[in-house]
C-alpha cells in the first residue's frame, strides 16, 4: 500500500484495502487484522460525514495528507478508526468496519474478552479498535512511513468476493452505497439501519454523522 493509491476519492479506496492489513507493535506485543469491510466518507460533500460542515480540531486530520489515521470516539464508549484519503486538503477517509484476525490473537483476545469467539474480535469498527490496541493516542498517525500502526498489503481478494451496499447505522446518506464488504466472511457486520435514518428530502438536518 502506498500514498499514491490513498491519495483518491473514499469510495475508489475502500473496496481497495479489504485484504490490506493493519499492524500494531506495542510493549504488550504485536496484532495484525485483515481488513474485510469498510465504509466510504466523503467529506463536505457526504452528509454523513464527520467534515461535512467543514474543519474543525475533531476533524482536521480528515484533510488529509493520505495514509494516517483518524480516530474518533462513538457513542462516547467505542473508538473507530479510518485511514485518510484523496487530495491533501479535502477531507476524505474510510472507516474499518472489521476485520479477521491473523496475527496476536492471544493479545487480542486479552483485551477483547476470553469467551469472545474468533469471528468477533475485531468484527465492528469499535472491536476493531479495541483488538489493535488504537485509542485517541494514534489520531493522526502515519501508517505508512510511521511505527506502532502501519497498514500493508495483505492477500488479493478477487473482484468476484466484494459485495457493496448501504452504510451501517447513520442517520443522515444511510442509503449510499458506499460498505464493501468480502462475501461470506464471517466477521462482516450484519446490516442494521439506523432507526433515525432520514428521508432524503430531510438529509440536511442537522443529526449525528458517522464519520
Amino acid at each position: 500500500m502506498n500514498a499514491d493509491r490513498l491519495a483518491r476519492p473514499a469510495e475508489e479506496v475502500a473496496p481497495e484495502l479489504l485484504g490490506a492489513v493493519l499492524t500494531h507493535e506495542t510493549a504488550e506485543g504485536t496484532v495484525s487484522v485483515l481488513v474485510t469491510e469498510t465504509e466510504a466518507y466523503s467529506g463536505t460533500a457526504d452528509p454523513a460525514s464527520h467534515a461535512y460542515r467543514g474543519r474543525t480540531p475533531r476533524n482536521a486530520v480528515m484533510f488529509g495528507p493520505a495514509g494516517h489515521l483518524y480516530v474518533y470516539r462513538s457513542h462516547g464508549l467505542h473508538w473507530c478508526a479510518n485511514i485518510v484519503t484523496g487530495t491533501d486538503g479535502v477531507a476524505s477517509a474510510v472507516l474499518i468496519r472489521a476485520g479477521r484476525v491473523i496475527g496476536g490473537e492471544d493479545l487480542a483476545r486479552s483485551r477483547r474478552g476470553p469467551k469472545v469467539e474468533d469471528p468477533r474480535l475485531a468484527r465492528g469498527p469499535g472491536n476493531f479498535c479495541q483488538a489493535l490496541g488504537i485509542t485517541a493516542e494514534h489520531n493522526g498517525a502515519d501508517l505508512l512511513t510511521g511505527a506502532g500502526v502501519t497498514l500493508s498489503g495483505g492477500e488479493s481478494v478477487p473482484a468476484a468476493r466484494i459485495r457493496v451496499g448501504p452504510r451501517v447505522g447513520v442517520s443522515r446518506a444511510h442509503d449510499w452505497q458506499h460498505r464493501f464488504y468480502l462475501a461470506g466472511d464471517p466477521t462482516v457486520s450484519a446490516y442494521r439501519l439506523s432507526p433515525r435514518a432520514e428521508s432524503p428530502d430531510r438529509a440536511r438536518s442537522p443529526r449525528r454523522r458517522a464519520t
